[in-house]
């Protein structure tokens, strides 16, 4: 009798270490492609580790222009968009490529450039201020990659009556993110078109005191919105729709929007919600 015990005190000793050394199971993986401002700002290294946590799904993304981000979601190479371009998004869903979308969060452009303000935008319109940005011949830096916010800039420039200034020697084409724009806009003394989340990261890198100043917001053509589209599983085989639909139900949801609205910078909020559960 006490043999038996001692096996089956064993035998239990034996299962527990097992189970204690045993791989825990891996986190079902989601894949999503979003805009340059969405990653540089920080937004998603601070909203992954909740959506894991609440849901049990690990988020990886890849940080491009929303053009690209368009195009990953054509080909099927990713589940998910968080995306900023209507227009183009509209189109996407359009054509079917898209099975839902769902605005979740906002934010608005700006023009920055010099403090100096050598073409003396301050103050004025987005359309008034691109116009004295042309007629001074002023320097002016552009994503010039498809992203949201250059495809806003093109649309800016046209209700300016303004050419695409692609040409000119003053038109800057950096083909790179927003950070990256900044940086060559401030080198070079050049006006930008920025998302206003971006450039407060860019003003924290500078602790408050950036070569770049803010001088035209508050129009309303530079309103700046956020979705997330469901890729279409009709697209391509493999994609994890259900994961990509709860990821989209969670950045809608009250916890989702809270967190959003509480993220901030230098005391300052970068995105605000509403998708209408905040």
């Amino acid at each position: 009798m006490k043999h038996g015990w001692r096996f089956a005190t064993v035998l239990v000793l034996v299962l527990l270490l097992a189970a204690g050394t045993a791989p825990a199971a891996k986190a079902p993986v989601l894949r999503m492609a979003t805009t340059t401002s969405t990653d540089n700002t920080g937004l998603l290294d601070y909203l992954a580790p909740f959506f894991q946590k609440d849901t049990g799904i690990e988020l990886q993304w890849v940080a491009v222009g929303t053009g690209k981000a368009l195009q990953y979601g054509k080909n099927g190479d990713v589940d998910v968009l968080l995306v900023h371009d209507p227009e183009a998004e509209a189109a996407f869903m359009k054509e079917k490529y898209g099975k839902s979308r769902r605005e979740v969060m906002y934010n608005d452009f700006i023009l920055v450039g010099p403090a100096s303000d050598p073409a003396k935008v301050k103050g004025k319109t987005a359309a008034e201020a691109l116009r004295a940005v042309a007629e001074k011949k002023s320097p002016f830096a552009s994503r010039g990659d498809k992203s949201g916010t250059h495809m806003a800039e093109l649309r800016l420039w046209k209700d300016a009556g303004v050419a695409a200034p692609d040409r000119e020697s003053w038109y800057l084409s950096v083909g790179q993110g927003m950070i990256e724009t900044l940086t060559v806009a401030g080198e070079r003394g050049a006006y930008t078109l920025t998302d206003r989340g971006t450039y407060i990261k860019y003003e924290s890198n500078y602790k408050g005191k950036p070569p770049l100043a803010i001088l035209v917001e508050g129009d309303r053509k530079l309103y700046n919105q956020y979705s997330v589209i469901v890729v279409d599983p009709s697209r391509a085989q493999g994609l994890k729709t259900d994961l990509a639909e709860r990821f989209s139900a969670w950045m809608a949801s009250p916890r989702g929007q809270k967190l959003i609205a509480d993220f901030r910078l230098m005391r300052k909020p970068l995105f605000f919600p509403n998708a209408g559960a905040f």
